[in-house]
């Protein structure tokens, strides 16, 4: 446990981040310098759990390796993002850990996956010495959405523990329409963005898990669920006392929302 969490009792935030493409890795931007500005102002974990959108499985699995690789899971980008390494521990008593309070569910503990860019595009940001140990959660991509929410809530005791909780995705993913010359985002990327970031302020999470009833936005938003899903993690382990707040928004390539949202947040 973080030496904040033991001495303090403290209760860990839970993120989400819009991490959009994997040069923002390489790039110093809003989003990034927001980033940056949570690794300074969150309390020190112990670890680090993500949920990224770009470990979608067929079934659960949690990586239990002691030193997990980095994956550069993507093609076309520049050599200079292909040579970043980000080298973290891996921590397969909390992989145990997470195994235990998902139960009865079968979660297969994983040795061949490693962090991929929807983990260390972000956390080379918000903790760029890559000291603190990080675990992967795969998206069984064969679940509903209430599936997710309900896995998010039974994670719940791991914010006592002095671990993060991280969701790493993006509200509003469409790859296929966006502007490769850069432009204004699309009419409907901006209402279901603005839709979705008033449901995480209201609190109101059963518009989050039932998303699609917003009609053609949704639809185009969230062509596929990968990106979306992870949020939902994040939405399930705030409690009833804690606000969301919003640490940067915005939109990239027309289609792609770069909403961080933050919950439990401790007061300046």
């Amino acid at each position: 446990m973080s030496a904040t969490a033991t001495r303090n009792g403290a209760r860990m935030p839970v993120v989400f981040f819009g991490h959009g493409s994997p040069m923002n890795t390489l790039d110093r931007n809003q989003y990034t310098d927001a980033w940056r500005a949570l690794g300074e102002t969150i309390p020190r974990p112990r670890a680090i759990l993500c949920v990224s959108a770009h470990w979608y499985t067929r079934g659960t699995a949690v990586t239990a390796m002691e030193n997990p690789k980095t994956i550069h899971d993507f093609s076309g980008f520049p050599q200079a993002l292909f040579d970043v390494q980000y080298l973290a521990p891996g921590d397969p008593r909390l992989a145990s850990r997470v195994r235990e309070l998902l139960a009865p569910l079968g979660v297969h503990p994983d040795h061949s996956w490693g962090l991929d860019h929807g983990t260390w595009s972000v956390l080379k940001h918000a903790y760029p010495d890559a000291d603190i140990p990080v675990v992967q959660l795969s998206i069984d991509g064969t679940q509903p959405p209430q599936f997710h929410y309900d896995t998010g809530k039974r994670l719940a005791p791991l914010r006592e523990e002095g671990v993060l909780v991280v969701g790493s995705g993006n509200v509003v993913h469409n790859l296929g329409l966006m502007k490769r010359n850069g432009g204004s985002a699309y009419d409907w990327s901006v209402r279901f963005n603005e839709k979705i970031r008033e449901a995480l302020a209201t609190r109101d999470h059963a518009t989050l898990v039932d998303f699609e009833r917003l009609g053609e936005d949704a639809r185009l938003s969230v062509p596929t669920p990968e990106h979306y899903l992870p949020l939902l993690y994040v939405a399930a382990l705030q409690s009833e006392d804690e606000p969301m707040s919003f640490a940067v928004d915005g939109y990239d390539l027309g289609s792609v929302s770069m909403l961080t949202a933050v919950a439990g947040m401790p007061a300046n």
